[in-house]
């Protein structure tokens, strides 16, 4: 019962944790102590092919296959440490010192773990980099997948009127499957700008400028050494100009970028949710399933729902973290530690969102009855239509003569409006055409897809 999911504090690793396991290597504490291990080992080794030690070939093999095959296990030896310690970043440098005496690897060469570094070079590495990770293997795929079964759905639907609604009121007809690109379009266009940030890091010792590094070996180019280390090996990009911790703009711009999507995705839920409520989607359902624990008839769109409260969530988070982790009283202090620890909690709401979305989609059922229903009670919708191509006629106030005979009032159905168009003092050819506008085909064109 110790480890039971109902026992969790946050629904996160409760109630959802099947479907956010697979953010923990990225965001958990074991996560973050792996890519710690991850940065130093790696630095480690950087410094050996430098030349600033010699390091046998045994030694580097067991120290790269610690970092591939690190277990919690492993972690949990750290945090052992870390209890005398009392500093996390300290307990990982004495338990890779503990390995690397084991090996028996030479004194001169262990001193050379965690050299001239600053907690925060390992920290403001190893979280970009498990950011970065984790951006690239779970949250972009996750938003593409959906991304593109929105596209599915637009291609199905592409050929559906429907009519429109501006203000919640009947507007000009539509295309089901060009709303639904709508979507489409506005994700793409977020996810391409969130693929331009880049995933920056800071490496340059106590406060940015490499003094313990200079001081030892002032001779060497450490800012070149620094950005070979950061961009080459890590794949970051390092911040040249830093206090002790990295400036947190660029990650900042990640969450407000992933802050739209999530926008984007709360506008589709209360679109899909209102088109079920106006019963132009029913709702596939399950055998031993409830709707409501009083009414037997409801089949709610509870995905939907589901995923609303949680992007609302993340962007709280998001919101916070964006706007908090920038600020930094003079070269540093200590909020953004426990801020930071926390980036992973909005994008493991935000995945079970669009979970819940990809669901609530494939429950789908269009009734394409109600949506000629609609179309056929609201004639009033083609007066602009009509209009328009008496404008092209030169007909005098067309507008206003459609406006007295459409606005505010009910009734308006064909019967009438071809009663309407057989009275305007236009050619029978122009009244032929116009008698062709329907609500039904009255959808204009966009471009293809």
């Amino acid at each position: 019962m110790a480890d039971s999911p109902l026992l969790a504090i946050s629904p996160v690793d409760g109630r959802y944790a099947v479907q956010t396991e697979a953010l923990q290597p990225f965001f958990s504490e074991f996560g973050l102590i792996r890519y710690r291990v991850l940065v130093e080992v790696e630095y480690f080794l950087f410094l050996a092919d430098k030349g600033f030690f010699k390091l046998d070939k045994k030694a580097a093999q067991l120290l790269k296959l610690l970092v591939e095959n690190f277990n919690p296990d492993d972690a949990a030896a750290i945090k052992a440490i870390e209890r005398t310690t009392n500093h996390d970043v300290k307990a990982v440098e004495y338990f890779l010192k503990q390995k690397l005496d084991e090996a028996k690897v030479a004194l001169h060469a262990r001193e050379f773990v965690h050299f001239g570094l600053t907690s925060q070079d390992v920290n403001n590495t190893a979280i970009p980099l498990s950011w970065k990770q984790a951006m690239e293997f779970e949250y972009l795929p996750a938003v593409l997948n959906l991304q593109k079964h929105l596209l599915q759905l637009a291609h199905k639907w592409r050929n559906i009127p429907m009519l429109a609604r501006t203000h919640g009121q009947p507007a000009s007809p539509t295309k089901l499957g060009k709303e639904i690109m709508v979507y489409v379009e506005r994700m793409e266009n977020q996810v391409e700008l969130f693929s331009f940030i880049p995933y920056a890091a800071k490496f340059g010792g106590a406060t940015g400028n490499f003094n313990a590094h200079h001081i030892a070996y002032p001779r060497k180019n450490w800012v070149a050494l620094a950005n070979e280390f950061v961009e080459g090996i890590l794949g970051l990009q390092r911040m040249q100009f830093t206090t002790q911790i990295e400036h947190y703009d660029n990650l900042a711009a990640h969450f407000d970028a992933m802050k739209r999507i999530n926008n984007i995705l709360i506008d589709l839920c209360r679109d899909i949710w209102t088109y079920v409520s106006q019963d132009y989607f029913k709702q596939k359902t399950k055998p031993g399933e409830v709707g409501s624990s009083a009414m037997p008839h409801k089949v709610n769109p509870i995905d939907f729902e589901n995923a609303e409260g949680n992007l609302g969530v993340a962007n709280s988070l998001l919101e916070h973290l964006s706007a908090k982790l920038p600020i930094s009283r003079l070269q540093r202090d200590l909020t953004d530690s426990t801020v930071l620890r926390n980036i992973g909690v909005p994008v493991a709401h935000t995945l079970i969102a669009m979970r819940s979305i990809e669901k609530g989609l494939d429950k789908l059922v269009l009734n394409e009855d109600k949506l000629n229903e609609d179309l056929e009670a609201n004639w009033a919708v083609v007066a602009e239509a009509i209009q328009t191509v008496l404008r092209r006629e030169n007909y005098a106030n067309p507008y206003e003569a459609l406006k007295n005979l459409t606005r505010g009032t009910s009734g308006i159905n064909k019967k009438s409006m071809h009663a309407f168009i057989d009275k305007l003092d236009v050619g029978q050819k122009v009244k032929d055409e116009l008698k062709k506008i329907t609500p039904h085909n009255y959808t204009g064109m966009h471009p293809d897809y």
